[in-house]
């Protein structure tokens, strides 16, 4: 099944560069490019994949039973702006254009030296005749890697100043899962590819592992009042117990249900809260005015002048 849907994928990658793309670049003399634009095409077709399967599902929950309605909704349309910058443009490209040349150079000095980073088929070979069960163990491998990289945006009073911005939302929706600073996306970014190369993931099946990921989170962002039940909240985060997580009491270091995609590991920690019938409201108290009603770039500058403030030596005196 993975197969065909990566021939798909390929196929209508192909067909979108060749039909559309390509007449263009030879026009403009920018057919030195291709390759780079071929690439280009297929992270922007599946950008638009996690943006509609994310819209489909998340979209009617958040009708059928809203927590919360608002008048207006003028900060929703700031994450509006994150996801579509995050998931189909600007970031991406400054991504490519700043690191593309670094990670050329590693993987040309890890060719170099002949080491080839082992799998988990390579350590339980057993796992090569059953590939769904690999997957599966990859996703909880890096979903634990996201627990902690959560836990340490909520521990660390630099990264604490630029995460504010996420939680700082008073009108959580879906969307709200990519609101967050640019230094922030990098780090994450660099988090999860490290962890996905240290235990070796197929990098044909990447891209489905960030799809299941992302649509975890953005459902567990949703403005919607549902939970899993006694036994499944347990197994599965659900949008109430996220919800607790971005309410105003559980800010910075006072922080409860860390999880992405599985509660196990606050359960395993001691960070779980499993109030069933609590939605608070969200929203960080302590969040500067321009991380609440700001647009994308007053949040963008802000951010870091906060992080320079929170990384500075305090003055004596």
């Amino acid at each position: 099944m993975i197969a065909a849907i990566e021939d798909l994928y390929d196929q209508v990658t192909a067909w979108i560069f060749h039909a559309w793309v390509q007449p263009v670049m030879y026009e403009l003399g920018l057919m030195a490019w291709a390759d780079d634009a071929f690439d280009w095409v297929g992270f922007f077709l599946f950008g638009v994949v996690q943006v509609l399967v994310v819209a489909l599902v998340c979209l009617p929950l958040e009708r059928w039973r809203p927590v919360e309605r608002w008048d207006s909704q003028r900060v929703v349309w700031t994450d509006v702006t994150y996801t579509l910058l995050a998931r189909l443009g600007l970031l991406p490209l400054l991504g490519f254009v700043v690191f593309s040349g670094a990670a050329v150079a590693i993987e040309g000095a890890i060719a170099d030296s002949g080491f080839v980073p082992p799998t988990l088929e390579t350590l339980i070979p057993g796992l090569r005749e059953w590939p769904l069960l690999a997957l599966a163990l990859y996703i909880v491998i890096l979903d634990f890697g996201e627990y902690w990289r959560h836990r340490f945006q909520h521990q660390f009073r630099w990264w604490w100043a630029l995460h504010s911005i996420h939680h700082a939302q008073t009108q959580m929706t879906f969307w709200t899962d990519d609101r967050n600073h640019v230094l922030d996306d990098v780090l994450a970014a660099a988090w999860i590819g490290v962890i996905a190369v240290a235990i070796g993931v197929p990098p044909a099946q990447f891209p489905l592992i960030l799809l299941v990921l992302r649509l975890a989170e953005s459902l567990s962002h949703a403005n919607v009042r549902m939970d899993f039940g006694r036994v499944g909240e347990r197994l599965v985060v659900s949008p109430r117990f996220h919800r607790l997580h971005h309410g105003v009491l559980s800010v910075g270091q006072s922080g409860k249900n860390y999880g992405v995609l599985l509660p196990v590991w606050d359960w395993i920690f001691g960070t779980a809260d499993f109030k069933r019938d609590h939605y608070p409201r969200t929203g960080d108290p302590g969040a500067p005015p321009a991380y609440v009603t700001g647009g994308w770039l007053r949040q963008q500058g802000q951010g870091l002048r906060e992080v320079w403030r929170a990384l500075r030596p305090p003055r004596q005196g």
